[in-house]
């Protein structure tokens, strides 16, 4: 296939390349973001999109700052959590990671969707490219190795 590359500006644009990114996935998924409060992975969308990934054994990986505003608006990536809790990994970054303000999505380390800045919708969608995603990749292992247990089915905190 042929590298797509998709800039965005508006929430919408965001959500949507998002929904691709995580149907388009086979093997992995790896999220960061500070927070994860303008992701809707409690929407109904994004909870089958999931679901169909962890059913067919994907591995979903998360990180973030923290995760209150997942644990209060997000009751069906909780369920998600409770249901494939094998298959998911979240963390929660060290204090010394706070200050990282990016926001991604890696699939399969060939698609993935960025946003410049946590704050805004600004960024970017590549699609097919695992030349595109190596940097983020390398950050996310980086974010991953120092970032502790997070958020868990049967408990707050992330």
């Amino acid at each position: 296939m042929e590298k797509q590359v998709f800039p965005f500006t508006t929430r919408t644009e965001f959500v949507g390349h998002l929904a691709d990114c995580l149907g388009r996935a086979r093997h992995t998924l790896q999220l960061f973001d500070p927070d994860f409060a303008s992701w809707e992975l409690g929407s109904s969308a994004n909870d089958a999109l999931l679901r169909r990934f962890l059913k067919d054994g994907g591995r979903l990986q998360l990180v973030a700052h923290d995760g209150r505003q997942m644990e209060r608006d997000a009751p069906r990536f909780l369920r998600l959590l409770k249901d494939y809790g094998h298959l998911i990994d979240v963390r929660r970054t060290s204090q010394q990671l706070r200050q990282l303000t990016d926001s991604f999505c890696i699939g399969d380390q060939r698609d993935i969707v960025r946003r410049f800045h946590s704050d805004h919708f600004r960024g970017e969608a590549v699609f097919d490219c695992p030349a595109d995603t190596q940097t983020s990749l390398e950050r996310f292992i980086t974010i991953w190795s120092e970032s502790g247990p997070g958020l868990y089915a049967n408990s707050t905190g992330l």
